[in-house]
């Protein structure tokens, strides 16, 4: 990380937290935006500014007073009256999704716990269940962070010592490993485009029988990390742990732990199209300003995407690639990304078709390019490492010499065990709270063990 950003980290850890006063003030703006909204009969603005005035505590009478808390069940109350059965099943769903207590939902909408109840099970709202294991998850995480010292850089820090990353050798050369970090809370709105890049690469979107389902799944042990991480930023995933696939034509490793990150979302939360033909896909991208299409690009590379550098020759020869496999729906997107991007950034792409996968590939003087656009929005956490690295040489803040150092480390080992594969629930052991409450022991003593 440069001098720059680093003082903007240190700056923004250092703001002092609102005031009473300053919440009340916020609060006050909500609710009057909201009763506009109300008067306007525009349902879908209310129930928006409903989250975002839980988000920012304006129900919680002890941080903002309960005249505030009032009036916001007064919003409540008087979208529940105005609404048919389809919106208040989704503003009850988008209650519980926010983890309010149902004591504070039932005098909300004036109503008692049997019928309250009665409503959870008309809209099929398990809300019981759901609001106390994410309060005890919550609970927990403020409790590991307020007095044991856990947070997020700890975290990261625990996964790069785990897969053998040297984050000091990175910092004394101005380049941050947890960088990555940087920007996840905005990608809260699932209207951000890198939400969409990520669906045309690994993550998986379902529609259910109660709304909408995301899934990320590996073996890998830096996504073992990345995947619950960036899933929480929407809301708690629920995690899934199985034996993963016969690896085929590895020695070392003939089995694998396959870890599946959950997250379930209303019926109108996921704000783009499930499936997409090759003309809908281009006219959404089309669609998007630079920015939002490099946020797109940012979130195909973190899931199956790759930035890779080839040393030979004494020159470092840089490429970064997305890939989509030959059989399944997605092949289409290469085509009609490689041609966006070539209208839109000046940016030439091939299409390179290996065993089982083609790849969209740009090198060189292109993959610098496209990384300047796209790296300061990726948050895959050696993905970014990798970028960050590339653009200090090519910026000449560091020697070749001091590139090809660092770079080794990020790299995984071909033919042969690595602790990067297939190690996923042994890294997120590893970077997890209690294991640094516990003196970040290291759980496996030969990191080389294959499962």
């Amino acid at each position: 990380m440069d001098n720059e950003e680093d003082q903007e980290l240190n700056n923004e850890a250092s703001l002092p937290k609102p005031t009473q006063a300053g919440r009340i003030e916020t609060c006050t703006e909500l609710v009057s935006k909201a009763m506009k909204c109300l008067e306007n009969n525009d349902k879908r603005c209310v129930t928006k500014l409903i989250e975002e005035l839980i988000k920012a505590n304006c129900y919680n009478g002890n941080m903002v007073g309960n005249e505030i808390v009032s009036s916001v069940k007064d919003v409540v109350h008087k979208l529940w009256l105005s609404s048919g059965d389809e919106l208040r099943c989704e503003l009850l769903m988008r209650l519980m999704e926010l983890r309010m207590a149902r004591n504070w939902v039932r005098d909300a909408l004036d109503m008692n716990t049997k019928r309250l109840n009665k409503w959870l099970v008309r809209c099929n709202i398990n809300g019981e269940s759901r609001m106390t294991r994410n309060n005890i998850i919550e609970n927990i995480e403020d409790l590991l962070r307020d007095v044991l010292g856990w947070d997020e850089i700890v975290m990261c820090n625990e996964l790069w010592r785990f897969i053998g990353v040297d984050t000091d050798a990175f910092r004394r050369h101005g380049i941050e490993p947890c960088i990555w970090l940087i920007g996840l809370e905005g990608l809260r709105s699932l209207k951000r485009p890198y939400w969409l890049g990520l669906r045309a690469s690994d993550l998986a979107v379902r529609r259910r029988e109660k709304g909408v389902e995301l899934k990320l799944r590996t073996t890998n042990t830096i996504d073992a990390v990345f995947f619950p991480m960036l899933l929480n930023i929407v809301k708690i995933p629920r995690p899934e742990i199985e034996w993963g696939r016969i690896i085929p034509g590895t020695r070392h490793a003939t089995k694998s732990i396959a870890l599946s990150f959950y997250v379930d979302l209303g019926p109108n939360e996921w704000p783009w199209p499930i499936n997409l033909n090759a003309d809908e896909f281009e006219r959404v991208l089309n669609g998007f300003n630079d920015e939002g299409l490099a946020m797109f690009v940012a979130g195909m590379i973190d899931g199956d995407g790759l930035v890779r550098c080839i040393f030979k020759d004494n020159n470092a020869y840089v490429h970064v690639g997305i890939t989509a496999c030959k059989k399944c729906h997605k092949s289409y997107i290469l085509n009609v990304l490689r041609r966006v991007i070539a209208e839109r950034f000046g940016i030439a792409g091939s299409i390179e078709s290996q065993r089982a996968a083609n790849v969209l590939v740009s090198s060189g003087e292109g993959a610098i390019r496209l990384l300047r656009r796209v790296t300061k929005y990726m948050h895959h956490p050696l993905k970014r490492l990798r970028a960050e690295l590339i653009l200090a040489l090519y910026d000449e803040r560091i020697s070749l010499e001091v590139f090809g150092k660092l770079y080794e480390q990020t790299e995984y080992e071909r033919r042969a065990p690595d602790v990067k594969r297939s190690r996923g629930l042994e890294a997120l052991a590893q970077a997890a709270p209690q294991t640094h409450t516990h003196g970040a022991k290291t759980i496996f003593q030969n990191p080389n063990r294959e499962i």
